[in-house]
């Protein structure tokens, strides 16, 4: 298929390709477009944002299944292959000969490229080392010295995975503060996410509003374009002294404390209700993965909050109540707070 027409196929697949470089296009044209074609046959649209737990497992049993195909004798081999260079041949050869490709997206209505990044974050032994040592840190800025951004080279050199290396230096590249935030650091916060949120809401507007009507105009948006999808990596760059993780909790207690015209919500008596409450509700929906749950719809079980507040307090609750949570789906958690705490938190209240 040839440039323009693999553009003009895959736009009904992937409205934004039209952004996306020449090369990339080329190697969707060759992976997905028969794919897409064949799920849109089956009425299954093609889907972007985090893996579910069934997507998940999917890969789980595409790596497994190609494992005992080929005699390849470990994951870490069939996707981190450089790390192996005196295997490297065979296994190339090994997946060309029995359509590697094809065999991991196998079931998943998702662009190959995003399958193949899902599956090496899952796999990669180095995602799970933990907490940097300072030792660690003080390596990570003498290789981002060296080597820039290339986060590729340098987590193969600390032995953590791109996506670990990239994070922490994003953490550690500038003088961050700790603690309590000061009026300065807030007020900054605050002008930050007007300044991005405003640019956002022009870019849409461009072709509805005349240039008289803009300016005349004041910011008037959903509530829940305050706090999704908002750029933290450009917030983290315009407030200098925090990164970006702590300016999206930072916010999200800003507009917790606004939309609650500052009551406390989480305390005593209230604070055992919305646990039981926010228990019930996730019980009741018999979801089998947490990004089927409707958190804005959720939020009422603590109050007019956002939904990364009603996320966090769950989080809190999983980890203090259910032993081994990491190893449990989604769906084992909820079942476990419901039959195992719930009748205590009632006794309680």
């Amino acid at each position: 298929v040839d440039l323009d027409t693999a553009k003009q196929e895959l736009e009904e697949f992937i409205p934004h390709v039209r952004n996306i470089s020449d090369s990339s296009i080329r190697k969707m044209a060759g992976r997905d477009l028969v794919r897409f074609k064949a799920f849109k046959k089956q009425g299954i649209a093609v889907k972007f944002g985090r893996f579910s737990q069934k997507e998940n497992n999917q890969i789980r049993k595409n790596v497994e299944e190609f494992l005992s195909i080929t005699g390849i004798d470990s994951a870490e081999k069939l996707l981190f292959t450089s790390r192996y260079p005196e295997d490297k041949e065979t296994i190339s050869r090994l997946k060309a000969e029995h359509l590697f490709c094809e065999k991991l997206s196998e079931g998943i209505p998702r662009p190959w490229r995003l399958i193949y990044y899902r599956a090496r974050k899952m796999f990669d032994p180095n995602n799970y080392k933990g907490r940097y040592t300072k030792e660690e840190k003080e390596k990570l800025k003498k290789y981002h010295a060296m080597h820039g951004n290339d986060w590729k080279k340098i987590s193969e050199m600390m032995s953590r995975s791109n996506l670990s290396v990239a994070m922490k230096y994003s953490e550690i590249k500038s003088a961050i503060n700790y603690g309590p935030w000061s009026k300065e650091e807030t007020q900054k916060l605050m002008h930050a996410v007007e300044e991005v949120i405003r640019k956002r809401m022009e870019m849409e507007d461009a072709n509805s509003l005349s240039s008289l009507e803009k300016s005349n105009r004041d910011l008037s948006i959903d509530r829940e374009k305050l706090y999704q999808r908002l750029p933290w990596t450009e917030i983290e760059a315009k407030v200098g002294t925090r990164y970006w993780r702590q300016c999206k909790q930072k916010w999200t207690t800003i507009l917790t404390k606004k939309m609650t015209e500052g009551q406390q919500l989480y305390r005593g008596t209230k604070r055992l209700e919305a646990k039981i409450n926010l228990i019930k509700r996730l019980y009741e929906m018999k979801v089998e993965d947490a990004n089927e749950v409707n958190w804005e719809e959720l939020s009422n079980t603590i109050g007019d909050v956002p939904r990364a507040y009603v996320q966090a307090k769950f989080y809190k609750l999983k980890v203090s109540c259910v032993p081994s949570w990491q190893k449990k789906t989604f769906s084992e958690i909820v079942d476990y707070l419901f039959e195992k705490k719930l009748p205590g938190l009632e006794q309680q209240l």
